[in-house]
């Protein structure tokens, strides 16, 4: 079961491509039929300008130059709160506490995400390694990145920087798709 959840997480890797948050960027990479349904959704598209008057500094770092939380300080590293997590830049809702999980590693860690295609999963080969990097499929922001070192049935682990995301309390109701994940 564990090799088939890979493969899921490896075509659902595929389908995915850059957002850049640049309409006209988008519209080139189309050429490549990479794009994922995601494109569907309103994208959110602002200057460097416009970004940095609506972020604070940090947030500007982590969301618009990939920049990255300091490990073991973050807001929401070991959060338990429930409710749901949205991209800090444009509030489009991404996670619930319900996939939440706790981490070593010193960020918070999600095992889904919510259904929609709200996440797109780029490759990421920066600083000499092979990663996934998340963003958000709405904005472009970037979220963390994502790995198959997961505890959970998934498999997954969504590292995702508390700078990036919002935290809304609610009595959340689980979601019980899995989102192209087998559980059970």
């Amino acid at each position: 079961m564990r090799t088939s959840l890979k493969l899921v997480a490896l075509l659902s890797a595929a389908l995915f491509y850059a957002c850049t948050g640049n309409t006209q960027d988008q519209q080139s990479k189309k050429t490549d039929g990479k794009l994922s349904s995601a494109d569907t959704i309103r994208t959110v598209n602002l200057t460097d300008a416009q970004w940095k008057a609506k972020l604070t500094p940090e947030q500007y770092n982590v969301l618009r130059e990939k920049g990255t939380d300091r490990p073991f300080t973050n807001k929401y590293w070991l959060h338990h709160e429930k409710g749901v997590y949205s991209c800090a830049a444009c509030k489009q809702e991404l996670f619930t506490s319900d996939m939440k999980f706790d981490t070593d590693c010193g960020w918070p860690g999600f095992d889904k995400e919510l259904a929609g295609g709200r996440i797109k999963q780029i490759k990421d080969n920066s600083f000499g390694m092979e990663r996934i990097e998340i963003v958000c499929a709405k904005c472009g922001s970037h979220l963390g990145h994502l790995f198959d070192d997961g505890p959970t049935l998934t498999g997954l682990r969504y590292c995702v920087n508390s700078t990036s995301i919002g935290f809304t309390p609610k009595d959340v109701k689980t979601d019980n798709s899995t989102n192209g994940c087998e559980e059970g």
